[in-house]
């Protein structure tokens, strides 16, 4: 069980941040890109509620890349990328009443409200998002929701569904709709019935089966799969449909879409409740799957003051419904190795079924959460360890893989020894070592380790990084284990050609899965990407702690990798580098450290030196400023402001770019005073700090 919180120091602190952003990333990639869920949807939601409680309780530790900022993932190889018009983002979640009831009071307080305020209620699709676009009530594009600001196009998929109309009547010129794509019970069981019939792969659930069937490359077997679609939200317009949530619910469904019948006006978290429990109630018998109960407030102007968070609007939120359990047996303990080095073990179970889904993997975490102990020693599960043979619990919310929760000691085979967890990598053979305050162990051995060196180039290749067209993982690991033209290291990409070149009778071409045509593609590809933006390079380095962000951050400072290669090479604590280094917004000393040692590693450094000596490094320029009058600029107000809430107005300044501080000091650009304003006002006038009040603030900003 991971440490109290409350009692983490600063250090464990900011290595907990990055442990939590790389799990929820890996998280993200495998649900949003690969339709393939590797943790339940409960340890995800754990996992994000832990790092917005560190951030809470450090604010100055908050990453550039932290998961609270993001959205989805990546989109997948295969398809054209959409930019969407209007951020297509996720929503803050809710566990139990007392999570309803304070959404229902920050809601009131960010809008100075006190009575007046409705909300739908609309149970939660468990399936695939979708945004539609209409111009001149034509379908011309539909897209995936992607990482929320690229999707996948899919619109050839989805003209093939019967839901989703061509042509609208009535509707304004430009109308994005947006909502789930999804199966339903039957017709996923009918669909498994001729996979078994065709001796095909079985789905493993609804979800994954809309996903992947709307993801296909070629549009006729999407055509030939059951989906449907329920729209409940819109992005671009050209004109509004309707004044509230309810009313343009309506609009939609009158312009042709499937809306869910279940969706109804609610005044106050009382009735929000009651029709979560009806829903849930129902769950079982509405032949789809949901997770939840989603709650906006109706009042669509209201909607535009609240705005939005970095990756949530604040005014809806989604009540999820609790995990589900099963019993059964725990047959071996196995232990990956990451990227990272890190020992993950995980559990094979006697088949299971949990919700309707047979699961024979589970996570264990760590090796303390094996032990039954937590990060400081102190018990869980009552102290009860989880052996080889124990009959165990299987916690699963949504459609993932579950974790182990308990054991049931009075059925625990009398051979059952405690597990022992390993302190050698089985993969090379290093020591495996557990830093202080880290829950992780991690394998010593780098890129000598063939585990480490297989994940590092899986992701070299991967969407973020190089992103080499028909150089995925599964042709990682081929190449990987090739005698004849191995790939160990990134160089060995780009050396490729030449020794295949070079192979006599056994060239690429001649082997089966390669032909001429598809080898001059994957060379082409290849060479393609020796000229490669300095961020790129970075985040494909997979060095621990700098994810695509940080590596962002990096490029942008150091502008070429001249200078970023020389400042990493001499960076050591209290030498100027270093110091410049850990003054980037976002950078700390743990991300710092990483870097210093990768670059300062014998062999971490001639494998770095010998890719970058086949690449053309290309730099990458500091972002433009918005275009508004207080991009840039620190922004502190005080008093009382009567026109708008002051998180309504610090929102509104951040969204333009600025800077929000609590506190005036020389480096203060603008204090906005309202009545009331007492010692900030002094102190602006002691720094010589322009002073403005609230009407002066709403037309500097442009909403007088």
């Amino acid at each position: 069980m991971a440490q109290d919180i409350g009692q983490l120091t600063e250090n464990q602190a900011r290595t907990e941040l990055v442990r939590l952003a790389e799990a929820i990333a890996a998280a993200n990639r495998a649900y949003h890109t690969l339709d393939a869920p590797e943790i339940s949807d409960a340890d995800y939601d754990a996992l994000k509620q832990r790092n917005a409680a560190i951030e809470a309780r450090f604010p100055a530790m908050k990453r550039s890349d932290s998961p609270s900022d993001q959205v989805g993932a990546a989109v997948a190889e295969g398809f054209g990328k959409v930019t969407h018009a209007v951020r297509m983002l996720s929503l803050e979640n809710a566990f139990d009443d007392a999570d309803v009831t304070d959404f229902d009071d920050r809601v009131r307080k960010y809008l100075g409200l006190t009575s007046g305020l409705t909300y739908t209620a609309e149970p939660k699709i468990d399936g695939l998002s979708l945004s539609l676009r209409y111009e001149s009530g034509v379908l011309v594009q539909a897209a995936t929701r992607g990482d929320g600001e690229v999707g996948e196009n899919v619109t050839e998929n989805a003209r093939t569904i019967a839901d989703i109309p061509q042509r609208l009547t009535g509707a304004p010129e430009v109308l994005e709709v947006r909502g789930e794509v999804y199966m339903s019970h039957a017709d996923f069981a009918a669909l498994n019935a001729r996979q078994v019939e065709k001796a095909d792969k079985l789905f493993a659930n609804p979800r994954n089966a809309a996903a992947g069937s709307l993801r296909q490359l070629d549009a006729s077997i999407t055509a030939a799969r059951p989906l449907r679609f329920f729209a409940y939200a819109w992005g671009a317009l050209s004109r509004p449909l309707d004044d509230t949530q309810i009313e343009a619910i309506q609009r939609l469904n009158d312009l042709g879409f499937q809306t869910n019948p279940l969706t109804v006006l609610c005044c106050g978290p009382a009735e929000m409740l009651a029709q979560y429990r009806k829903i849930e109630a129902q769950r079982a018998s509405l032949g789809y799957d949901i997770d939840g109960v989603v709650y906006k407030v109706n009042d669509l102007g209201l909607q535009t003051r609240l705005g939005f968070r970095s990756s949530t609007p604040r005014w809806a939120i989604a009540h999820k419904f609790p995990a589900e359990l099963a019993w059964t047996r725990l047959e071996a303990i196995d232990i990956q190795v990451g990227r990272t080095g890190a020992l993950s073990p995980v559990a094979r179970l006697a088949p299971v079924t949990v919700g309707g889904v047979v699961v024979s993997n589970a996570t264990l975490h760590n090796e303390d959460y094996i032990a039954g102990r937590d990060a400081k020693g102190n018990p869980i599960r009552e102290g009860r360890d989880i052996r080889v043979g124990d009959w165990v619990q299987v916690y699963r919310a949504g459609d993932v893989i579950p974790k182990i929760a308990d054991v049931d000691i009075a059925q625990r085979p009398e051979t059952a020894q405690p597990y022992v967890f390993p302190d050698i990598c089985p993969e090379c053979g290093s020591v495996a070592h557990r830093e202080e305050g880290d829950a992780v162990r991690r394998c010593t051995g780098g890129l000598i380790c063939p585990a480490q060196a297989m994940e590092r180039l899986k992701h070299f290749v991967s969407r973020g990084a190089f992103d080499i067209e028909g150089l995925g993982a599964k042709q990682v690991e081929l190449f990987f284990k090739d005698s004849d033209l191995p790939v160990k290291t990134p160089a060995d990409i780009f050396t490729l050609a030449a020794r295949d070149a070079a192979n006599g009778l056994k060239k690429l071409k001649n082997r089966d899965g390669f032909g001429e045509t598809s080898v001059k593609k994957l060379f082409a590809a290849i060479e393609a990407k020796r000229r490669i933006p300095l961020d790129r390079l970075i985040f494909g380095l997979g060095i621990r702690h700098v994810g695509e962000a940080a590596a962002g951050l990096l490029a942008r400072h150091y502008s070429s990798w001249a200078a970023f290669e020389a400042a990493i090479t001499h960076a050591t604590p209290d030498s100027p580098e270093w110091a410049e280094l850990i003054s980037i917004d976002g950078v700390g000393t743990v991300l710092a450290g990483s870097l210093a040692e990768a670059f300062q590693n014998t062999a971490e450094r001639a494998a770095i030196d010998a890719l970058v000596a086949e690449l053309q490094v290309q730099p990458v320029l500091a972002r433009a400023p918005l275009d508004s009058p207080v991009a840039g600029k620190t922004v502190v107000f005080t008093g009382t402001l009567e026109k708008m809430t002051r998180a309504e107005a610090k929102a509104r300044a951040e969204a333009l770019g600025a800077k929000v501080a609590g506190s005036v000091s020389a480096k203060t650009d603008l204090l906005v005073a309202g009545p009331g304003a007492g010692s900030k006002a002094k102190d602006a006038e002691k720094h010589g700090v322009s002073v403005i009040d609230e009407d002066g603030w709403l037309a500097l900003i442009g909403q007088a």
